[in-house]
């Protein structure tokens, strides 16, 4: 099952982190001591790993069955939790499931069977109905951001499957919201909380209010809120995928660069959006609420609601992605003319746009590569084909994104067509690679 079982110090050692903050530091001791945990926290302070450390600590290194269950309420936060874990070198073997990929992909993976188990709730259902691995030996679950995953409508599944783990002995529910009931069948006896979301410091998020001539169309005035902050990381929230795509052509009208992020989606463009982002290549994503957690994405200066969100807790986690732990951010309201604000936005002066910042051309572009980790292709042998036969500088040389069976990797986008019609067909280890720009 393991191979070179790591400690906690090892690990945290291979993340290159230095310390715990406070709430893992406490999760961690809760957890590793207590049956049934709830943990309380905001986005981005590390959830993931404070349950992930302690949830080692109750896997059987000799066992060869699934010990460990984590369930999520979207394909996103599945890779993310995944990667996280797979960062951490445990040596326990990881996999996440979820839809939108095909089925085979799952069989494949679950022919070896990982000692932790990642999943959205449907498509962990579907493997239970299969009977594709034994309940028997699962004695953790995690409900990551359960309260999503019951806002989304999956509480017949999550009871489906909870009902079907007869020697379950732990359970960690997290989430970024207070207030949610936790229904019966979840089976929390007598739990200890974990709350950190009173344990924020004072906010350094700004809202700022800017008002649109137009109620029913403010994509001029995005535009040119957009001039006027330049080239900085930032998400526009819109809540609908009609919306999106109004914008999405405004922006290219404009020839501001962008990318789209929403549940109606193919999976593999929504990850592909979400490299580009990562990587530098896209400044800009255009999202639904989808957006507004459970996705890995970089601290952000800014976010824009471009439409007003319908209920405070969407406007709290929209607001997450930026002003996070000790930085400093801005949430932009994008107000029609005449149009209300709803209470729990605090009213504020309109602001001035018109001054425009210089706005930089596009530096990097994404090049996909078809070969991954079962190809034991690693990141080195990646950076080292760009540096020897791409004739590539560390400068030039972007963000790898190592994936099960294929990479990416952002270059500059003036050498990028060169760099295709050198390294197309070239061999990464014993595979002849193709790549093209994504």
């Amino acid at each position: 099952m393991a191979n070179s079982i790591k400690d906690q110090q090892d690990i945290l050692a291979k993340l290159n982190i230095h310390e715990l903050n406070p709430m893992q530091e406490e999760a961690i001791a809760v957890i590793e001591k207590t049956n049934n945990t709830v943990l309380l926290s905001p986005t981005g302070t590390g959830k993931t790993l404070a349950f992930l450390l302690p949830l080692l600590q109750t896997l059987d290194p000799n066992n060869t069955e699934v010990q460990a269950l984590v369930l999520v309420p979207s394909r996103e936060l599945a890779i993310q939790i995944e990667q996280v874990a797979r960062n951490m070198g445990s040596g326990y073997k990881v996999n996440a499931v979820y839809g939108g990929r095909p089925m085979a992909k799952d069989k494949a993976e679950l022919k070896h069977l990982p000692a932790i188990l990642i999943g959205t709730l449907g498509r962990i259902s579907d493997h239970f109905s299969s009977d594709r691995f034994s309940k028997d030996y699962i004695k953790t679950i995690v409900l990551d951001e359960f309260d999503k995953s019951l806002e989304v409508g999956f509480e017949y599944e999550m009871r489906g499957i909870i009902n079907q783990i007869p020697n379950l002995s732990k359970r960690i529910l997290t989430s970024a919201t207070q207030g949610v009931e936790i229904p019966e069948f979840v089976g929390l006896d007598k739990p200890k909380t974990i709350n950190y979301l009173q344990h924020k410091k004072a906010s350094k998020l700004e809202i700022k209010t800017v008002v649109s001539p137009k109620k029913e169309d403010k994509t001029q005035t995005l535009v040119d809120l957009l001039l006027h902050i330049g080239n900085k990381p930032g998400i526009i929230f819109c809540n609908f995928k009609d919306s999106i795509a109004k914008v999405s052509d405004t922006l290219k009208k404009h020839k501001i660069n962008h990318t789209c992020f929403s549940g109606g989606m193919e999976q593999r463009d929504r990850e592909r959006s979400l490299i580009k982002f990562r990587n530098g290549t896209s400044q800009l994503l255009i999202a639904t609420d989808l957006a507004a957690r459970g996705i890995d994405i970089p601290e952000l200066k800014y976010i824009i609601h471009y439409e007003l969100p319908r209920a405070i807790e969407e406007f709290t986690h929209r607001n997450g992605r930026t002003a996070r732990v000790n930085a400093k951010g801005i949430a932009y309201v994008l107000q029609g003319k005449n149009e209300f604000l709803p209470e729990f936005i605090k009213k504020t002066r309109p602001i001035d746009i018109a001054e425009k910042a210089v706005w930089k051309p596009q530096f990097w572009t994404t090049l996909f590569i078809s070969g991954g980790r079962k190809d034991k292709i690693s990141k080195g042998d990646i950076a080292g084909l760009f540096f020897k036969q791409g004739n590539l500088n560390k400068d030039q040389l972007g963000v790898i994104e190592l994936k099960q069976d294929c990479a990416f990797i952002s270059v500059p986008l003036s050498i990028a067509d060169n760099l295709v019609e050198t390294l197309n067909n070239a061999r990464l280890k014993k595979k002849r690679v193709r790549i093209y720009i994504v």
